[in-house]
Formats: structure tokens, sequence, C-alpha cells
């Protein structure tokens, strides 16, 4: 079957009027950033600010228009919305760079609203695994939580939304395109059980994002509603790093029933582990509690515990922020060696020790699911500036 290409998108796009300029989207400028790999197909549609959350319809229409096109797997069309957005503009280039390559040389532009709180069907709880910094393996927590709470008898699955490093594909040994259903949804790829989703699964292991946050924020809420995901109990979503925009973006959107902090013992990584935490707070996202991950290592031989990176600072940061402490990871060769095998250890050895400590973990944050969930759905969450 032959596919579409960039200029039969472009071509496709014309048929599309953009209701305030009388123009086609094409011709007004609008279209921007067009990717397109082994049929999946990816842009953005610039508006001005004050047209941001009236332009939805555009977008859907733009989407809608190249979905029709021969050997389109999937259309990610993107509305960002600048204060600096000119009259018109050319057409976005078809042989050379896209827009969004170019995106670190320019001045960073203010992104207006895109819409309330997205719902997701047949999703009971949503929960947010997330570190002040990166490097603290929030990732493996993220895995081994889920593959937990799967073991304890409930449906889980699992949003890899760290799009500048998703590790998830590579953690639980899948590759390859998600499918695409007949409604254009993404069926999630599955392994142990465990339903998944990755930016990771879109685009090679090699190949860095480089998008403005707009764009990061679109991608990860079209990721999470666009997914098939079926009857859940629980989906964990794996946060990116840090408190930017992509994680208000979650925060904000995303009706989060609530969040895990994972944080290693040094005080410089619990520093950053505060502001997570703030800014849960900050968004109305009920903590969980706190997560101290390589809390010590294990000696192969001898079974001794060394603290070497500070002893209880995570549970005396729960203590003071009054939250719970869930418990602390072991700083253990077989985790990292099952994580970078794609064998997570709670799939694959579940009666080991440390397997153990990921399932204590999970029955905890379950208790605290199902807590939250019988008080009642909470209100959408407001981001509030002081």
């Amino acid at each position: 079957m032959s596919r579409a290409t960039k200029d039969d998108i472009i071509e496709a796009l014309t048929g599309v009027t953009d209701p305030v300029s009388g123009k086609d989207v094409v011709s007004a400028g609008l279209v921007q950033g067009l990717v397109l790999r082994d049929g999946h197909v990816g842009f953005s549609i610039e508006v001005a600010p004050e047209r941001g959350p009236s332009s939805e319809p555009l977008r859907r229409q733009c989407e809608d228009i190249v979905r029709k096109l021969p050997g389109v797997l999937s259309v990610t069309a993107v509305l960002t919305a600048h204060r600096d957005q000119p009259a018109a503009r050319s057409a976005p280039s078809h042989a050379g760079h896209s827009h969004a390559e170019h995106s670190h040389a320019e001045a960073p532009r203010k992104a207006a609203p895109q819409g309330g709180q997205l719902n997701v069907p047949g999703v009971a709880a949503i929960v947010a695994v997330a570190s002040g910094k990166g490097g603290v393996g929030k990732s493996t927590v993220a895995v081994n939580l889920a593959l937990g709470l799967l073991k304890l008898g409930r449906r889980v699955g699992l949003l890899d939304a760290d799009v500048y490093g998703p590790s998830i594909p590579r953690m639980l040994g899948l590759t390859g395109k998600p499918e695409v259903t007949e409604e254009k949804k993404l069926r999630p790829k599955t392994n142990y059980g465990l339903k998944t989703m990755s930016i990771g699964y879109l685009v090679p292991e090699d190949t860095a994002a480089i998008w403005r946050g707009p764009m990061v924020q679109s991608a990860l809420t079209q990721m999470l509603g666009d997914t098939e995901w079926g009857e859940l109990d629980v989906l964990i979503v794996d946060m990116p790093p840090g408190t930017g925009d992509a994680q208000l973006t979650m925060a904000q959107r995303v009706p989060l029933t609530g969040a895990v902090v994972v944080s290693t013992p040094q005080e410089i990584a619990l520093i950053d582990a505060r502001k997570g935490f703030a800014m849960f707070e900050k968004t109305h996202v009920p903590v969980f509690g706190i997560v101290e991950n390589m809390a010590y290592f294990v000696s192969p031989g001898t079974g001794e515990k060394s603290y070497i990176f500070g002893q209880g600072g995570a549970r005396r940061m729960a203590e003071t922020l009054g939250c719970d402490f869930l418990g602390e990871v072991p700083l253990h060769m077989s985790v990292r060696e099952t994580s970078d095998a794609g064998t997570p250890i709670v799939a694959t050895a579940p009666e080991s020790e440390e397997a153990k400590v990921f399932i204590e973990i999970a029955r905890r944050v379950g208790e605290h699911i199902d807590k939250a969930l019988g008080a009642n759905a909470r209100k959408a969450p407001t981001i509030s500036v002081e």
C-alpha cells in the first residue's frame, strides 16, 4: 500500500480553512513543524493567544483530514498559541529541518491554556511517580510499583510521560510501534500483564526530542487521552524529572488521584524532592508519600548494608512534611541488572527480598488510592500564583 508523503499532507491541509483569516491553514502560516515517520504524522497549529481555547475544532479538523490519507497510522496535531504570532508565514519546509528542530535557537514563547481537565474513561485512579531531579531511579520505582500493584490483584497501566528520556520500553523489554485501532486509538503495548504507552514506541531510541514546552504538553495529554487503556484500577504515570511545564501540565490537566515522590538519601536530592512535593501541594494533588531509593548498598558476598548516600534522609523529610514514608529500596545489583535487561525484578523474581520491598510499597500506595477514591473524586486542580 502506498504511503502519503509530506507533500500529500500539505496538500490535504490546504483543504482546511482558517475561520479568522479566511485562508487555508497552510497559506495562513498556521502549520509548523511537520514530521512524518513510518506512517506517524506530527505538526503544530500556531494561533494567536486569544484564539487558543476556541481553535480546538480547527486542530481536530486538521487531524481528521490528514488521518484519511493512505498509509497514515496516527496523527498528532499540537495546538500552540504564541504572543508574537506573525500575520502570516510561509508553508513549512518539506525538505529541510522541521520547525521543532530549530526550537533551541528561538526565544521561549508563552502558550495559551489548552482546555480543561482530561477525561480518561475506564481509569479509576491515576497516580504520578515524580522526582525533583533526574538520576534517582524514579522510572525503576515506577515500573516495579506498577508491577507490584498488578501482583496485588489490580488492573494496572503505565504511562511513560518522560518524553525527553523515555526508559519504560527498555525496562520492560518492549520494542516496536503500537498498533492503531479502527477508532484511530493507540493500543497499549503489554508485557508481564502491564499495559504501557511511551513516546519511546513512536520515535527511535537514539533520537532526541527537540520540542517546545507546548508541544511536550500536548504530546503528553494526547498520549494519555488517545490510548485505548480499557478498564484499569490504576494508571501509574512515570513523570519527567523536575518541576517544569510538562509536570505542571500533568498536575493541572490530568485528574491525578495522588502522587509518589522518589528521592535518594542525599541532601542535594532531598532539596529537589521538597520542590516536587511543593509543586503537588500548590496544584492540590495529594502526595501519598515518599520512597527512598538507593537507601543502602547490599554487599553481594556478606549481605551487609552500607549507607553510602547517607541514612534516613527521606524518612525524616516525610516526617517534616507530614506525609507517609512508603519504604526504602536498596541499591542492589539485581535491581539494576533486571531493569537493564527488561526483566524487572517484581515480575521475574517476586519472592526476592528486593521485590518484596516494592510490593510492600505498592500495598501502601494501594491503601492510599482506596482511601482517596472512598473520599470521592477531588475537585479539578488550579494553579495558584503567590
